[in-house]
């Protein structure tokens, strides 16, 4: 199915399973709703209704050229949990930039947000050295960067592997997300001690936005770091280990 995001943009959406609702969102650029669709979806969709959907210019979702800053990429997120929650509440899981976007939108609409899982998230948002690494590349040259098990999961061969390559060169080049991303400010301390959603922070040993989850677990009240052997891409790395931790805190 697909859903108008903030400026009209349509998101592509699919629901797996039953139950109180949890939205799930990806990170950017090398990442798409396979991200989750692959790794803690399907257990989560064994007790919850499950919505995945590709970020604007990702996967099936419109190749928008604009609007990938926090504040339009949180409307679009609002869109979806309209579609979503039924006036109700829902909960966000997000890794990397997706992460950003559901912390930021938990913060603006605590009343539409049950518990909160940020997976990665990389504060300040425009400081994230994985993504950084990719700046100035081609499309050919990022999909050689990617870390292996990353590059195998999402790109395959053939066919599906020039329509990934062809997606980053569009997003690289006649997108403005790069610049988006370099403009994104951090979220300040204050505004993050005011959250008033559960928060459950995973991150990864080796990662360089490991020093967030520390923040995130010092500054919001109640919030709970979990750590995980490996990287920034943990969906990939470590999915038994990340889905566990995100099953015992929506369901304990």
């Amino acid at each position: 199915m697909h859903i108008a995001g903030a400026d009209g943009v349509a998101l592509h959406a699919q629901t797996l399973g039953g139950g109180p609702p949890v939205v799930m969102l990806h990170g950017l650029l090398v990442g798409n709703m396979t991200t989750w669709y692959f790794s803690t979806a399907p257990e989560l969709a064994k007790r919850h209704e499950v919505v995945l959907f590709d970020l604007r210019g990702h996967g099936l979702s419109e190749r928008a050229r604009r609007g990938y800053d926090i504040a339009t990429m949180t409307r679009d997120l609002e869109a979806v949990v309209a579609a979503t929650a039924k006036g109700g509440k829902v909960t966000l899981v997000g890794h990397s930039y997706g992460a950003v976007v559901a912390l930021a939108f938990a913060l603006r609409r605590p009343d539409l947000v049950g518990k909160l899982v940020v997976v990665e998230a990389p504060l300040p948002p425009s400081r994230l050295e994985e993504l950084e690494g990719f700046l100035g590349r081609s499309p050919d040259a990022m999909l050689q960067a990617l870390p292996d098990v990353l590059r195998e999961a999402l790109v395959g061969g053939g066919r599906r592997g020039r329509r990934f390559v062809e997606a980053m060169r569009f997003l690289a080049e006649e997108s403005s997300l790069f610049d988006d991303i370099r403009r994104a400010e951090d979220i300040p301390d204050a505004a993050l001690a005011k959250l008033a959603v559960p928060l459950l922070a995973i991150y990864g040993v080796e990662s360089s936005c490991r020093p967030t989850g520390a923040r995130l677990a010092r500054v919001v009240p109640g919030a709970k770091l979990h750590e995980l052997d490996g990287g920034h891409f943990l969906p990939l790395e470590t999915p038994i280990a990340l889905t566990d931790a995100i099953v015992r805190f929506l369901d304990g």
